[in-house]
């Protein structure tokens, strides 16, 4: 069984009462959730806002409606949670414009890996908050284009633009970075 049915089954299971079943439903999305969290607002409040994440998760799982779609509605409403946190929630609402910074899950853990991961983190700090949301989703996350622009609320068009964008952001940042 795949995740996404796996994650409907532990959503109808959730939805009929099954405790354990929601346990193993937000352990199973919290770690990604908090990074991704972690990448959009920063250290300070991270662990606050993917437990405020949560509550909301718990609150309003009983409504969605369709279970294959947990993952991209949890991602929804962290972003959301992680962009107001940061003040930018009535601009990215104005705009349908969101982002979050690239981030490091499974770097191997030797020195050389963990620096490459730290330096293209620090990268990202100069991109768009828009450009970051659409890169860690899409890299990071493993989402496609289709889903980013359905978690964002975007068009398809806008997010492929916010993805070169933001690439080329980024190679830019990486050839000045080598440069020096």
């Amino acid at each position: 069984m795949d995740d996404r049915s796996q994650n409907a089954l532990l959503v109808l299971r959730s939805q009929c009462g099954d405790r354990e079943a929601l346990e193993e439903l937000l352990g199973g999305v919290q770690p990604r959730l908090r990074a991704h969290i972690l990448r959009v607002s920063g250290p300070n409040d991270a662990d606050d806002i993917a437990q405020d994440v949560l509550l909301q998760i718990c609150r309003h799982l009983p409504l969605l409606r369709e279970p294959q779609y947990f993952r991209a509605w949890a991602y929804r409403i962290a972003t959301r949670a992680a962009l107001k946190s940061r003040g930018r929630f009535r601009l990215w609402l104005d705009r349908h414009d969101t982002e979050a910074e690239v981030e490091n899950l499974s770097v191997e853990e030797n020195a050389c890996s963990i620096l490459l991961a730290n330096e293209l983190l620090s990268l990202t700090e100069n991109l768009s908050p828009a450009s970051r949301a659409v890169l860690s989703l899409h890299y990071v996350e493993g989402f496609t284009i289709g889903e980013i622009a359905a978690i964002l609320q975007l068009d398809v068009g806008t997010v492929k633009s916010r993805l070169a964008y933001g690439l080329k952001s980024l190679r830019t940042a990486v050839s000045q970075s080598i440069t020096r």
